[in-house]
């Protein structure tokens, strides 16, 4: 038994709205990791910073930097390396113990914390007005000296 050819012309199109219904599937995903790698890439930033914020904290000099200068130190580093999508939100920068080094003692830890709530290009301010802001934090510790 032989098998019947269909005609060509009425196959026409069916490749055309198989991609017409995979494209906002496939824009989704794309979206996605876009939206992904710039959350991790503003972690990476206030990591950095937070790390930046620590040390300056806590290296010698003759006037210890107070707890304002220190969080300076951690603003300016993200004010020039964040990427933000829309809206850019500023940091808090936390600092413990909140006189800095020059009450903590040498020898005692110093600790900079860094909240950023990132608001996404696409997907991450559609995703905010669903679950609510996506809030990244750091937090860096170092030894007074």
């Amino acid at each position: 038994m032989r098998a019947q050819r269909r005609p060509a012309t009425k196959e026409r199109g069916i490749a055309a709205l198989e991609f017409v219904l995979m494209l906002p599937f496939l824009m989704l995903v794309l979206f996605g990791i876009i939206d992904t790698s710039l959350v991790l890439c503003d972690k990476a930033v206030i990591t950095n910073a937070a790390g930046e914020a620590a040390r300056a904290g806590v290296v010698l000099r003759a006037s210890p930097l107070t707890a304002s200068q220190i969080q300076s130190v951690a603003l300016a580093y993200t004010t020039n390396n964040l990427v933000t999508g829309g809206t850019a939100t500023t940091p808090t920068v936390t600092v413990s113990p909140s006189g800095s080094c020059a009450t903590a003692g040498s020898g005692n830890a110093l600790q900079v914390t860094i909240s950023y709530t990132y608001n996404g290009i696409v997907l991450g301010s559609a995703l905010s007005s669903l679950t609510g802001p996506v809030t990244v934090t750091a937090t860096a510790v170092k030894n007074c000296e």
